[in-house]
């Protein structure tokens, strides 16, 4: 299986690895396919193994994320005491993804807490990056200039845009 290359488990105990290994379940989807919605119950944690999947937030009603990379994980509400998904999951592509049940893993990281504390400072760096890449993302939608060029009705970018 493919989670304990995941940057999310590199280096942990094989025991613990093992152990998560033993309640994951490998599953595909179509292109088209929702994994879960915003709202629905957070049951379960994800890891990518092939394929995309498009995070969205109804509210804002775009992209906030695509996990496109193996290995990458996402599902986390399920994880960080939401009882809730904060975002709906989309295939965008057919997909191969590891599923990871809840309260079988909240087991595993309760009955090994010094791989558990590894585990959250990982997951923790993982949510702290894409949410720089969303402060990057708000940024330079904030800075693109948009400017009429000389009565032309032409505009020209600004070179944050490009």
């Amino acid at each position: 299986m493919y989670i304990k290359q995941s940057d999310l488990f590199w280096g942990m105990d094989k025991n613990f690895v093992k152990a998560t290994m033993d309640i994951t379940t490998k599953e595909s989807y179509n292109q088209g396919d929702f994994l879960f919605k915003e709202g629905d119950p957070a049951a379960h944690f994800y890891i990518l193994l092939k394929g995309r999947v498009k995070l969205i937030i109804a509210q804002a009603g775009q992209v906030v994320y695509t996990v496109d990379n193996a290995g990458e994980a996402f599902g986390w509400s399920s994880l960080v005491g939401l009882e809730v998904y904060s975002a709906s999951a989309e295939c965008t592509a057919p997909t191969t993804l590891q599923k990871i049940e809840r309260t079988k893993f909240q087991e595993i990281l309760e009955n090994d807490p010094a791989n558990g504390l590894f585990f959250f400072k990982r997951l923790s760096g993982i949510i702290g990056n894409r949410l720089l890449w969303s402060y990057k993302m708000i940024t330079a939608t904030a800075q693109a200039e948009i400017s009429s060029t000389f009565g032309s009705e032409q505009v020209q970018e600004s070179e944050a845009v490009r």
